[in-house]
């Protein structure tokens, strides 16, 4: 084990010893109980099972076969989420033949952000993370279930159907992915419209045919954004089925996959030969796993959020100054857009996750002794899946190819893209925030610049379009925070950026808000906290203020005079824009949540 590693897994562990020992003392109380069917009253039992056939009911009560409860993240606005309707009946189809029962718990809320970037309703984006752990602690509460079975793909799902699960750790569980959208127009070429059209050289249709050629069918995007960055992590988890994160929706594979996620479960159920409830599973070495992942395939920015408040779902503190030290030793092993030209179908053809996590074994660079939902531990994970000969079990596994089928895409830790990771924590006198640099050029890893502020993303295009922007600039977009306006990704933002960057100008975006899994070359200190709403100092910051970005020595700084910095009155939010931030498109329901929410670093979290 890399020792550096193991120093931070070791400082994790140390820090969070008091939570996660509570956390597992709750745990094994519940887990101490009889069954549901055994231990509830008859009415609630009736209740329970009331919609089931009589033969199901029958097993449950009086057979006390095993009973899984399926969360589902189904919504056909979803391209990620459309193949999850035909898979309660496909689960529910194994079950019965492994004798074992199941129900679906519950479903929960899944929103997505490509249909709402730029618009009211990506202020909801990062609150339906915890809104959708409450509703799978709504659809487990019936706690009735022997196990749960989560299905869920895109940005805020995975991290709240984990978050949620975390709460009923007590409960082994198995996450079922659907898989990618097949390759349509590259990402690249997609962009290059996107930067027309921000630029008035091409219209709206030519926009959407671009884009209508991108996203064109069911699947997950197929850049390496938050979703399949989820997808990602939770094969380095050891949460999966070995190998399900990338295979299309309609390989074949696919149902195969979906039929192996029952007969996991099934297999570390309490009374199995290898009981592993989620809440013991996900412990330090588990979350450590899922950062070092992050970083070695250079994932969503949104992470530094999510997985924070994941570890704190498990008892467990982690913070960026730990993503910055893992960072610092995780060699960057992929190119997959937007950090290269391969999509994930291209990744998941040189190697995908099993060529990734092999070689982060093999280097030391994550824990291999941990449990996984996967008989063979982490090391099963190395491997890629296929569907066996007729009359052998249905799926087979291969171990990765010893070499690199496209070394432009993936690459072994002995000859990285680069030595460390890709992101990087940035410290200085606008607080702390992250820089997704894997994606960025490295001449373009320091700017220095005047700065312009705005307060709204819709300021900038204003700004941009009348070319008061054609210049070097650290562009600063504040009060979007948690707190300010439930921290919307900013990325359409990107678009007039790359074509500032483009004429050969110096540009950086300085935010408190979010940017996609799509962070591309434009240099982004993101995240900034603690935000201007909370009196963090990039409320400080005036227009020409010289602010320097520089992601090699890892500060962001106003080079303003200490005192003069010191004097200033921060600005605030102007009252008709906060009234706007709070009103509109159910922003209303959300208010709590904007009041107890904690920092970007802190997870972002509204239930601690």
């Amino acid at each position: 084990m890399n020792p550096r590693i193991a120093a931070v897994t070791a400082r994790i562990r140390e820090r969070s010893a008091p939570q996660r020992q509570a956390y597992l003392a709750r745990l094994q109380k519940l887990a101490g109980r009889p069954p549901g069917a055994q231990r509830m009253g008859c009415a609630n039992v009736a209740h329970a099972f009331a919609g089931m056939p009589g033969d199901e009911r029958l097993r449950i009560v009086a057979e006390r076969a095993p009973h899984i409860g399926v969360v589902t993240a189904y919504n056909d606005m979803l391209s990620a989420h459309q193949p999850y309707e035909a898979f309660p009946a496909l689960i529910r189809d194994e079950a019965r033949r492994r004798g074992a029962t199941v129900q679906v718990a519950g479903g929960v809320p899944a929103m997505c952000d490509g249909v709402t970037q730029g618009l009211p309703g990506m202020e909801l984006s990062l609150f339906s993370r915890d809104t959708i752990a409450m509703a799978t602690a709504v659809a487990l509460t019936h706690d009735v279930f022997d196990g749960a079975l989560l299905l869920g793909v895109c940005d805020k799902i995975v991290p709240g159907l984990l978050i949620g699960a975390l709460h009923f750790g007590h409960l082994p569980c198995v996450f079922v992915p659907a898989g990618p959208m097949s390759t349509g127009l590259s990402n690249s070429a997609k962009s290059k419209v996107r930067e027309q059209h921000a630029q008035g050289l091409v219209g709206r249709d030519e926009l959407l045919a671009a884009e209508q050629a991108a996203y064109h069918g069911a699947g997950t995007c197929t850049f390496y954004g938050t979703a399949n960055s989820n997808q990602m992590l939770l094969e380095a988890m050891g949460l999966h089925v070995p190998g399900a994160a990338f295979v299309h929706p309609h390989d074949g594979l696919r149902e195969a996959l979906t039929r192996e996620a029952v007969a996991t479960l099934l297999g570390i159920t309490r009374g199995s030969a290898r009981p592993a409830p989620i809440g013991e599973l996900v412990d330090e070495r588990v979350i450590v796993n899922a950062m070092v992942a992050l970083l070695a395939t250079g994932g969503s920015t949104n992470h530094l959020i999510h997985w924070v408040a994941v570890a704190r779902a498990a008892g467990i503190t982690i913070d960026w100054t730990d993503f910055a030290d893992l960072s610092a030793e995780v060699p960057l092993l992929t190119r997959v857009y937007p950090n290269g030209e391969a999509d994930v179908n291209q990744f998941q053809a040189a190697g995908g996750p099993g060529w990734v996590l092999r070689e982060l074994l093999d280097s030391g660079c994550v824990h291999g002794d941990v449990t996984t939902v996967a008989a063979g531990g982490l090391s099963a994970y190395g491997s890629v899946p296929r569907l066996a000969n007729a009359g052998a079990p249905a799926i087979a596994w291969d171990p990765v190819a010893p070499q690199s089928p496209d070394t432009s895409i993936v690459r072994p830790a002995s000859a990285p893209f680069s030595a460390t990771g890709g992101l990087k924590l940035l410290d200085g006198n606008l607080g702390r925030a992250v820089i997704k640099i894997s994606a960025v050029p490295e001449d373009r890893h320091v700017v220095e610049a005047p700065a312009r502020v705005f307060h709204s993303q819709e300021a900038l295009h204003v700004a941009f379009k009348a070319g008061e922007l054609d210049r070097d600039v650290v562009v600063v977009v504040r009060f979007q925070g948690p707190q300010a306006n439930g921290m919307p990704e900013l990325h359409k933002l990107t678009p007039p950026l790359s074509v500032l960057q483009g004429k050969g100008h110096r540009v950086a975006l300085v935010t408190d808000g979010r940017m996609s899994g799509a962070s591309g070359k434009v240099p982004a200190a993101i995240h900034v906290s603690p935000e201007a709403l909370a009196g963090g100092p990039l409320a400080r910051v005036r227009d020409g203020d010289v602010i320097r970005l520089d992601a090699v020595a890892g500060t962001l700084t106003a080079l303003v005079d200490t005192a003069e910095w010191a004097a200033r009155t921060p600005a605030a939010l102007d009252a008709d824009q906060a009234d706007d931030n709070a009103h509109g498109l159910g922003r209303e329901l959300f208010g709590g949540m904007r009041r107890t929410v904690r920092s970007a670093e802190e997870g972002a979290v509204t239930w601690l």
